[in-house]
């Protein structure tokens, strides 16, 4: 269930905070515990729970939580400890109660952000973040809206390999196969008031993806960590689990978290009805060239995990050249043309994202990096029109692309020096996801690629 304002037997629910009658509502359908989450800079998912009539004081003033969270590493052990992140200390992580959701079996769901003890946000939030980049937008006079795709593989419950005699890429044998989880997923996020637009067999085995609707982006990001979980408790059910790992198992193509971004103003969108190439306005090519010229540096928070460069290789559709091509799968950026076969109108899809990021940073990011395209005007470079790899290191660097990096120490390193992206997120976010990523650099740096995908496949998993 989705809060609507538009439905009377749940205007209650609007209201912040929520009156007793609201409460009493959720109650009478079977609510009675609240789950809220945030996601560190490591991508991972962590949660508080209250009774249902402990809600209005996780939203204000909230739940204690350590500045810690922050740090935590994908280990599942390890604290990147930084001179701002430590024992001491003390915040609040507060729920918002308007995108509360109910998603079955006596729980509902709502996003939440980190705040001081006075009601001040930390800047160290995703979520907080992403709202700025959001309200920048805004200011500056434009509407954003974020598509997401969520690419996983189904595993059995110990997180080993499921059998894939029956599976093709694509195919229908993959969905008749587990028909009966890929009903309970559609069902459960229809319940839940999530859009799922399409949902299919991928290219490796037991491996799925769906594409959700395009929000607003707080609320698109949002909605992807809820059907993150929507997922999770779905094969749950059925006896397997979800590895959202961005290589599950080495040698294979891996998987992203593709976004796709739309723009426009009062005047119209800016990827279609224009001038320039593609049907492009000239602040439309702009952002895609801002987002394009910042990649190298943003790879840390967009691809920065230590198994992320097992999935950034050519020839697995990751984005590993920094250019852009009309459906170029092979491009970092893929432009989707505005037509007949785009309902959603002319759109930029970002393929180097993978599911290791935190998805509040990473909109944030692409969003940041493209307003700063326009702000300054930036000049498009030619298309891509064939998959880069098979282009001459010469014409690639004659025509300016640029081939991103496999290695975690260089994307590490990069996002670490990059006064761009300083401005944009600001120190304490880049300090800290440099901080968790160098920890699992330290750490695992050493391990090959079939150790690496044992040991992290389930790090990311609900």
């Amino acid at each position: 269930m989705q809060v609507d304002p538009t439905e009377p037997r749940l205007a209650a629910l609007t209201a912040t905070p929520l009156a007793a009658a609201a409460i009493a509502q959720l109650e009478a359908e079977g609510v009675d515990t609240v789950i809220g989450t945030v996601v560190n800079p490591a991508g991972l998912t962590h949660a508080k729970t209250v009774p249902i009539r402990r809600t209005n004081t996780f939203a204000d003033p909230g739940l204690g939580a350590s500045p810690a969270w922050h740090a935590f590493a994908i280990d599942h052990s390890g604290i990147a400890i930084t001179d701002d992140v430590g024992a001491v200390g003390d915040q609040r992580i507060r729920i918002d109660l308007s995108a509360l959701r109910i998603i079955g079996d006596g729980l509902a769901w709502a996003p939440g952000a980190f705040f001081e003890q006075d009601g001040t946000p930390v800047p160290m939030c995703g979520r907080g973040t992403l709202s700025r980049i959001e309200t920048a937008l805004a200011e500056a006079g434009f509407d954003a809206m974020v598509g997401h795709e969520i690419e996983f593989l189904l595993v059995d419950a110990n997180g080993g390999r499921l059998p894939s005699t029956m599976w093709a890429q694509y195919g229908l044998a993959g969905v008749l196969e587990h028909e009966a989880f890929v009903r309970d997923v559609i069902t459960a996020a229809s319940t839940a008031g999530v859009a799922i637009e399409q949902f299919h067999p991928e290219y490796g085995a037991n491996q799925f993806e769906l594409s959700l609707a395009p929000l607003a982006p707080v609320a698109a990001a949002d909605q992807l960590v809820l059907t993150r979980i929507i997922i999770g408790r779905a094969a749950r059910r059925h006896g397997v689990r979800v590895s959202l790992s961005p290589a599950p198992f080495a040698g294979e193509v891996g998987s992203g978290a593709h976004q796709h971004i739309s723009l426009s103003t009062p005047e119209g969108p800016l990827f279609s009805g224009g001038t320039g190439a593609r049907g492009m306005t000239p602040a439309g090519e702009a952002a895609v060239t801002g987002v394009l010229r910042g990649l190298p540096g943003a790879q840390g928070i967009l691809c920065g995990s230590i198994v992320s460069g097992l999935r950034m290789r050519p020839g697995n559709w990751a984005g590993a050249y920094a250019c852009w091509g009309t459906e170029n799968r092979e491009a970092a950026i893929r432009f989707v043309e505005d037509g007949p076969g785009s309902l959603r109108g002319g759109n930029v899809e970002v393929k180097v994202i993978d599911p290791s990021a935190n998805p509040y940073l990473a909109s944030a990011t692409i969003l940041g990096l493209a307003l700063d395209g326009i702000k300054h005007k930036a000049a498009l470079p030619p298309e891509t029109t064939i998959d880069p790899a098979k282009l001459s290191d010469a014409d690639r660097a004659r025509t300016g692309i640029v081939g991103l990096s496999k290695s975690q120490a260089d994307a590490i390193a990069a996002l670490d020096n990059s006064d761009l992206l300083r401005g944009i997120l600001g120190d304490p976010i880049v300090d800290i996801v440099v901080a968790v990523r160098r920890l699992e650099h330290e750490r695992y740096g050493d391990f090959g690629p079939e150790h690496l995908a044992d040991q992290f496949r389930m790090a990311w998993s609900l």
